[in-house]
C-alpha cells in the first residue's frame, strides 16, 4: 500500500476513534458518512479486524470490551433500564443482572433486539407512563445510560409486588428508605400510578 494511502487511512481511523470515544465506543454508519467517510472504508476496517458490526449500521471498536448496557441502548434508543437492572445501577441491589430489564413504549417493535439479545426482559407501557422518571447515570464501565430514577423504581416494585422476587424487593425498599428518600417525588409518582396510599404506609413504617 502506498505511503500516501496508509497515511490517509490512519487519519480516517483517528477520526473514527474520536467518534467512538464520544459515543461509548460505538459508531453508526450515518455518523461516519457525515464525516465524509465512505461505507467501503468502513468495510475495510471491518475486514482488517478493527471494527465489528454488531447490527446493521452499528459498529464497535474491537480493541476494547463492549459495554453491554450501552450496546443495548444503542440498538434501541427507546430502551430504559428498569426493575432489577436499574436497581443494580443505583446500588439498591447487589445482584449483577444476568437478565437485563428494559421498559419500552407499547407498540415499539423490538423483535430484532430480542432476537439478538436473549438475556433481555421487556416491559411495555403506554408512552405517558413510560416517560415518567427517565434519567441518566453511568454504567459500571462508565458509559452514560438511560434508566428510571430511584423513586420510579420503587413505585414499579410496589405496584408489581406479586411478580417480584421478595429478597430483591425487600432489599431495595429498605435500602432506599435508609438513604435520603425524595418523599415528595415518591408521592407524586405514587399518585400517578394509583399507589399513593401504599407508599404512605411504607413511609410511616420505614
Amino acid at each position: 500500500m502506498p505511503c500516501e494511502e496508509m497515511c490517509a487511512m490512519d487519519q480516517i481511523w483517528m477520526r473514527i476513534n474520536e467518534l467512538a470515544e464520544a459515543n461509548n465506543g460505538f459508531v453508526r454508519t450515518a455518523q461516519v458518512e457525515e464525516l465524509g467517510i465512505s461505507r467501503p472504508m468502513l468495510r475495510k476496517y471491518t475486514d482488517a479486524g478493527k471494527l465489528e458490526q454488531v447490527r446493521k449500521g452499528l459498529y464497535v471498536l474491537t480493541d476494547g470490551i463492549p459495554d453491554e448496557y450501552a450496546l443495548l441502548q444503542e440498538q434501541c434508543r427507546d430502551a430504559v433500564f428498569s426493575y432489577g437492572t436499574a436497581l443494580y445501577l443505583w446500588g439498591l441491589s447487589d445482584r449483577t443482572p444476568h437478565v437485563y430489564d428494559i421498559t419500552i413504549p407499547r407498540g415499539k417493535n423490538v423483535t430484532i433486539l430480542k432476537r439478538d439479545n436473549p438475556s433481555l426482559r421487556c416491559h411495555y407501557l403506554p408512552r405517558d407512563f413510560y416517560e415518567i422518571g427517565i434519567t441518566q447515570t453511568r454504567s459500571p464501565q462508565g458509559a452514560e445510560v438511560r434508566l428510571y430514577d430511584k423513586e420510579r423504581c420503587i413505585c414499579d416494585l410496589i405496584r408489581n409486588k406479586e411478580q417480584m422476587d421478595m429478597q430483591l424487593y425487600t432489599q431495595a425498599i429498605k435500602d432506599y428508605f435508609k438513604t435520603k428518600p425524595n418523599n415528595r417525588k415518591l408521592l407524586k409518582y405514587g399518585k400517578l400510578f394509583g399507589i399513593e396510599d401504599k407508599i404512605r404506609t411504607y413511609m410511616e413504617v420505614l
